[in-house]
């Protein structure tokens, strides 16, 4: 492999690579992570060609990590490990382009009217071990485009954006069962229909044992602020058990939120049993109730989501058919672990209040 060194292309190629490395860390000042990843973007490219038509074969990545490590000691990112990962990045978002099309040339052209030229300007707007983490973990390009911008709108760190790819957000986000286009204007149902996943994963119950009834409800209870973040991003809590006075009736909405982006309030309420058809009867209430008494001019309207344990997918058509309220239905999920036996065992909203109000009663 030594013999590479005396290889004058090899050698001019390398000098030259110097150079914009250099070149790199003088612009990196002001644009690090946007001009690094051009860098590794151009690198991949690069490292493709000279493996395809010079046949180098891997080795020659660690005689090329060896000699850039050795001119550029402080700078990380030339391992050979890292050499791998920016080569796969680059052949990852290769794949599905036509021959002969070369998205580094629409990259320096900056041709924002083409949709890979687009996802590169995506792509340098998150980390590098973002990227990292994206196309080892995703199967499909679009897969990958759709962490990238949910990395980007959201500001996911790293351990975030890992745990949203392995809970398999994008097969569940805007899968849910609703009337949003029957109910919504066209941009409002659009939206709406993205903020719902189905099921909702509640793999926060890590439970790794046996336990009685009473040790679930306490975990549940333990764990009940990761439920809340399992809506995900945009919704603000207002009220757990929020109370609704109607004529001298009272009413309590398992839990209410404001959707900043839908710049709506959104009832939430749970069941731990299968759905059924009355159970949006209870919604088609609770939604117009806010609208007459929370809502303001400013708001749009209200919406529903019913989270079931389970649900029969044409029963929730039909149920939904002559609703006339925005109204969503999903489904939960606890894959980890949990005991069947306790399965069924799932503590109302109720039962999670009494025992939060038991707990604030003992700590006083």
């Amino acid at each position: 492999m030594n013999n590479i060194l005396k290889n004058k292309e090899y050698t001019d190629w390398i000098k030259h690579l110097k150079e914009k490395v250099r070149l790199v860390q003088l612009k990196a000042a002001v644009q690090v992570n946007s001009v690094l990843l051009n860098f590794y973007w151009e690198l991949g490219a690069d490292i493709v060609e000279k493996q395809k038509n010079r046949k180098w074969g891997d080795k020659f990545l660690e005689q090329l990590s060896k000699d850039l490590i050795k001119e550029f000691p402080d700078i990380k990112g030339f391992s050979t490990r890292n050499l791998k990962y920016i080569r796969q990045w680059y052949v990852f978002y290769n794949k599905d382009v036509t021959i002969g099309q070369q998205l580094a040339a629409q990259i320096a052209k900056q041709d924002t009217t083409q949709t890979q030229g687009k996802l590169m300007n995506r792509l340098f707007q998150i980390p590098w071990w973002h990227n990292v983490v994206i196309i080892t973990k995703c199967k499909t390009t679009e897969e990958a485009r759709f962490y990238v911008n949910k990395t980007i709108e959201n500001g996911w760190s790293r351990s975030v954006l890992t745990h949203q790819i392995e809970s398999n957000l994008h097969s569940r986000t805007g899968k849910a069962i609703n009337n949003f286009d029957a109910t919504l204007p066209a941009l409002q149902s659009d939206l709406a229909k993205e903020t719902l996943k189905d099921p909702y994963c509640f793999d926060f119950l890590t439970i790794t044992k046996k336990i009685n009834e009473r040790e679930l409800e306490q975990e549940l209870v333990n764990q009940i602020a990761k439920f809340l973040l399992e809506l995900g991003t945009g919704f603000s809590f207002i009220s757990k058990q929020y109370k609704l006075e109607v004529n001298g009736d009272v009413f309590y909405v398992d839990l209410l939120f404001y959707h900043v982006k839908l710049h709506a309030y959104v009832v939430v309420e749970l069941k731990t049993v299968k759905f059924k058809p009355e159970f949006t009867g209870q919604l088609n209430f609770y939604v117009p109730a806010i609208d007459g008494m929370v809502k303001t001019k400013q708001d749009n309207p209200t919406i529903g989501i019913l989270i079931c344990k389970s649900k029969n997918n044409t029963v929730v058509e039909y149920a939904l058919k002559d609703i006339h309220k925005p109204i969503g239905v999903s489904e939960y999920l606890i894959t980890k672990s949990l005991p069947k036996p306790f399965k069924s065992a799932l503590p109302t909203i109720e039962e999670i209040e009494a025992e939060l109000n038991k707990n604030e009663s003992k700590n006083k």
